[in-house]
């Protein structure tokens, strides 16, 4: 016996044609990723030319159970809006009830039945009488979406009707899942995996946006974390993902209604479009980084999360949004070198700066890869025999026959991977210098190497230094390490302090250079200490003795005599802390005499030498170096190396 519905496909074979052609028609939308909604719209209007007692609703159903029209042709708009938002339910019309319970509805009075009681006023003034709903269930037994046919008479569904149903509740079915594997796609392409916010693809697609339809004022503010490499470094990678989820969470919290977006590694963009976040900036930033700054437990290390912070604005007509984001980089760029921990707002003129200092970047870089950077010397000699006991190392470039002191490209050495590629070049250099001198017998003490902030922070110096020398077979103690004053400062960052703990710790010796220069005071010594003193130029070059009293009241004499009272003075405080000392710049005789008096013993400047290459400074050393006898008495006397 056939069955019902072979009966009724063989008695009304053009209906069942025609559903086969409306099968089709929605099976390639569906392939050609037509938009969901407008896929629901053909198969509804399809269907009601196939059944034209019907009228066809799709809604959807979210993950909170509330329904969304999705399409309805035939249904009014005041109708399908007082649909969406409504709770699914046991009481809640055809659909509603249907979504709840995932099996098919049918009411054929919509006016008596006490499902439709709180919706019927809805559906009888548009002559809706009765109601069929059918729930569209996922794979995972979810419903996800209701079929529903209105009559506008009180019937329920034929057979046929049936049969068209089951086929459009599975086209349905395919046409949902599919879009939302696109929706999934898409938010895996524009969504950071570990911290679920937008992610590069995502910030770039809302900056063309910007272009496309910028009005009115609006920011852009791009956030670097300072430390979530150190975090890594001491805790591992598990403490710096939380750190980075933390962080994360407080800075779209702080800034929200506003867009938050993660750009690289340790970096956030952000677009301000509030007028009371741009009213004022300043202090709009300044709650980020106070959201920022509370402890937070990255799985069992307490860090405190530390961010610097660039910005631009855009007024209508003023720059592109091209323009704004390298504007913003460059604030942040200026920021993170003038003081982390901040926020730097652009300028006219600061692109130029950055500029000249990118081009600055490019040619160190240039040079680094050509071998272009090599190690110059100058002496440490003393002042009462002018034997060389050491060396300072002073980075130089090459370009054509010219020698360009670091100096020259002091810009370039602000960037940390720059600073960092220096250091590196100039270890291996050195290293392979004091091997060459050690064999060839030369009585040497040490060489001292300048090395930055971004190498102590980020722990690489003792790395590549213990590697350079294990590789040349070079003792440690032929090395010092010389810092400036704002590097030992450090901008009030702790990294430092250890770095240098640690590196005194191993043997390594450390020279506080450009004393007095800075903002360093004698009392830092005492929890932070160091091993040599480089008295900065700056006093040296005021020292003139027999001018103090013959311009009594001058500010020449008075100069002069604060400066020899500053270093008469720190020479005895060092010498009490068994601290060295080394005068820098000592150019004059006369200096090198007052010097010596007041009790200085090592000296650096032209009155000796310049800064020569290594085959000038190989000759020195065979002409001057201090032999191995008179090393042994200082030590002996001093119980230190001299």
């Amino acid at each position: 016996m056939p069955s019902e519905n072979k009966r009724q496909e063989a008695a009304n074979p053009e209906a069942y044609g025609s559903v086969l052609e409306l099968q089709n028609a929605i099976l390639e939308m569906i392939a050609r990723d037509d938009p969901l909604g407008e896929t629901c719209k053909r198969l509804c209007e399809d269907v009601e030319a196939l059944v034209p007692d019907a009228v066809c609703s799709v809604l959807s159903v979210d993950r909170a159970g509330r329904l969304h029209p999705l399409a309805g042709p035939s249904l009014s708009d005041a109708y399908s809006s007082a649909l969406d938002g409504v709770a699914i339910g046991p009481a809640a019309g055809s659909c509603g009830t249907s979504a709840y319970l995932g099996v098919d509805v049918v009411v054929i009075d919509i006016e008596t039945d006490p499902r439709w009681a709180a919706f019927k006023h809805l559906a009888l003034p548009h002559g809706l009488l009765a109601c069929w709903s059918s729930p569209i269930v996922d794979a995972h037994g979810v419903t996800v979406a209701t079929f529903a046919f209105y009559y506008r008479e009180r019937r329920g569904p034929t057979a046929f009707e049936r049969d068209v149903v089951r086929n459009c509740v599975r086209l349905c079915l395919i046409a949902i899942d599919r879009c939302e594997r696109i929706v999934e796609q898409e938010r895996r392409a524009f969504s950071d995996a570990l911290t679920t916010l937008p992610n590069r693809a995502a910030f770039n697609a809302a900056l063309s946006q910007l272009e496309c339809t910028v009005s009115g004022r609006w920011a852009l503010l791009v956030l670097d974390l300072d430390n979530l490499k150190v975090v890594n470094d001491t805790f591992g990678h598990g403490a710096g993902d939380r750190l980075l989820q933390i962080a994360s969470d407080r800075i779209a919290a702080a800034v929200r209604p506003c867009r938050t977006f993660r750009i690289g590694g340790d970096e956030f963009g952000i677009v301000i479009d509030s007028a009371d976040a741009l009213r004022d900036l300043d202090q709009f930033v300044q709650t980020i980084l106070e959201a920022l700054a509370l402890p937070a437990d990255c799985g069992g290390p307490i860090v405190v999360p530390r961010a610097t912070i660039g910005g631009a604005v855009l007024s209508p007509g003023d720059v592109t949004v091209d323009r704004v984001r390298q504007n913003a980089d460059f604030a942040l760029y200026h920021a993170k070198e003038t003081g982390r921990g901040g926020f730097v707002r652009y300028w006219p003129g600061l692109g130029s700066t950055m500029t000249r200092r990118l081009s600055a970047i490019q040619d160190v870089n240039a040079a680094l890869g050509d071998h272009r950077i090599d190690a110059y010397y100058q002496p440490i000699f003393r002042l009462d025999t002018r034997e060389i006991v050491g060396l300072e190392a002073l980075c130089r470039m090459r370009i054509g026959d010219r020698v360009v002191a670091a100096a020259d490209f002091q810009e370039a050495t602000k960037d940390v991977d720059v600073a960092t590629a220096l250091t590196a070049r100039m270890v291996a250099l050195v290293a392979a210098d004091l091997r060459r001198w050690l064999d060839m017998g030369i009585p040497f003490q040490h060489v001292g190497i300048n090395v930055s902030s971004a190498d102590l922070c980020g722990g690489s110096v003792e790395r590549v230094l213990t590697a350079a020398f294990e590789r040349e077979g070079v003792p440690l103690h032929h090395v010092i390490l010389e810092i400036t004053e704002t590097v030992y400062m450090g901008d009030g960052d702790h990294a430092v302090q250890a770095a240098i703990r640690a590196l005194r710790d191993r043997g390594i010796r450390i020279a506080l250079d450009d004393f007095g220069t800075g903002f360093a005071s004698l009392t830092h010594l005492l929890t932070v200490p160091i091993d040599i003193i480089k008295i900065d130029k700056t006093f040296i070059d005021h020292l003139a003795p027999e001018t103090v009293g013959a311009t009594a009241g001058s500010t020449g004499a008075n100069v002069t005599a604060v400066s020899m009272t500053i270093v008469e003075g720190l020479i005895r405080i060092a010498e009490r802390m068994n601290i060295r000392i080394v005068a820098e710049g000592v150019e004059t005789d006369r200096q090198a005499r007052w010097l010596q008096s007041a009790g200085c013993v090592l000296a650096q400047g032209y009155v000796h030498s310049p800064a020569v290459d290594r085959d000038r400074a190989t000759a020195l050393l065979l002409a001057g170096a201090q032999y191995r006898g008179a090393m042994a008495r200082e030590e002996c006397r001093t119980g230190r190396h001299a």
